[in-house]
């Protein structure tokens, strides 16, 4: 896709991404542990979702040893509408007590350190990496890894693949902005069934590769 720099810009100017996600929220006052469970618990939830049980979960638990030492059940308990709890809460306790043994309770700033630590995968550590210590780099999910291929930016077939190629294409200022802006735009216009065609701010210029219907 050409002038890729307008389409961000484009959907930037269509999307307050700052103000419409629960993690780009948490850039504001950034404290990488909160981010990065956060993260973790918005796999499979709604946004919504993500927002209100990071909320209730942190009054109760804040830090890596507090939640190494917060009872399991209870801990199922909060976190049980975001959904797989069971999974989510033996994700939080073992990334918790590896940063107490490894990192002395910190959260990395680099993703060797963070992706050598068993539940924390390629997403998870660039959403840590930029929104935490505001590096450049792309998290790739679901949304984004969709959008990129329906726009003919990339043609792909897995997150981890588009990621590398999203590098080549997208120019470095956007990097930070990019999973912001393309989430967004894939949850509220560029639906993964008939997306909102007719909505849609960069309708012009998209390729539509395998949009079969449309809104």
């Amino acid at each position: 896709m050409k002038k890729i720099g307008k389409v961000m810009d484009k959907l930037g100017k269509h999307f307050d991404y700052k103000e419409r996600t629960t993690l780009n929220r948490m850039r504001k006052k950034p404290n990488a542990f909160k981010i990065l469970i956060a993260c973790l618990l918005s796999l499979r939830a709604k946004d919504e979702t993500t927002e209100r049980i990071s909320k209730e979960l942190f009054k109760v638990a804040n830090t890596p040893r507090k939640i190494a030492k917060i009872n399991t059940k209870r801990l199922e308990k909060i976190i049980f509408s975001t959904g797989h709890y069971r999974k989510k809460a033996r994700v939080l306790k073992h990334v918790s007590s590896e940063l107490i043994k490894r990192f002395n309770g910190k959260v990395p700033s680099n993703r060797e350190d963070l992706m050598s630590i068993k539940g924390i995968g390629p997403k998870t550590a660039n959403i840590v990496l930029s929104f935490a210590f505001d590096k450049p780099v792309i998290a790739v999910d679901t949304h984004v890894h969709r959008v990129s291929n329906r726009l003919g930016l990339v043609k792909t077939k897995t997150a981890e693949k588009t990621e590398p190629e999203l590098y080549k294409k997208i120019p470095k200022k956007y990097w930070k902005e990019t999973n912001a802006l393309l989430v967004l735009f894939g949850r509220e216009v560029c639906q993964p069934i008939s997306p909102k065609c007719s909505k849609c701010p960069i309708n012009k210029v998209c390729k539509k590769v395998n949009v079969k219907k449309s809104r």
